[in-house]
């Protein structure tokens, strides 16, 4: 398995006392790469994160979810900008993914840490072009479009 796919795996199977921390420093860290670097690992993770069985990837997607509300707007509006940008460049590595689940720990946040994820979500898909847009649009069910593009 590629490093962040390894990554990946160790942070599913911490407790959730210590994945929220390391979650965070490891995201800092994303800040500090080049943009090949972070496009890398972004795709890494989208290749190795489904491989996970659902119950394990969903605590990790909700702590992820969870500290990035946390981050700066112009941060999150980053990261998932290079997400949207991947799963538009390779939509098929985000079909395998059970995103109705996903969808489910974005709903279990808190009101106002959600509100900012999917503001964040908004202003990576404003900054899409044309293309993407219509992609990414396609690939997320109708469900999280009602709620995340609300």
């Amino acid at each position: 398995m590629d490093h962040a796919g390894s990554v990946i795996s160790s942070l599913a199977s911490l407790p959730d006392f210590l994945r929220k921390p390391i979650l965070s420093k490891r995201l800092r860290e994303f800040y500090s790469l080049s943009g090949p670097e972070k496009d890398e690992i972004v795709r890494d993770a989208l290749l190795a994160g489904h491989q996970l069985p659902f119950h394990i990837f969903e605590k990790l997607f909700a702590a992820w979810l969870d500290v990035l509300s946390g981050f700066a707007e112009q941060e999150r509006v980053e990261i998932f900008s290079r997400y949207l940008r991947q799963a538009a460049r390779e939509p098929g590595c985000v079909v395998r993914f059970h995103l109705d689940g996903m969808l489910g720990s974005l709903l279990s946040m808190d009101a106002e840490k959600r509100g900012r994820i999917c503001a964040s979500v908004r202003g990576a898909v404003e900054g899409l072009g044309q293309k993407e847009r219509r992609t990414v649009e396609a690939l997320v069910p109708g469900s999280a479009r009602a709620i995340i593009w609300a």
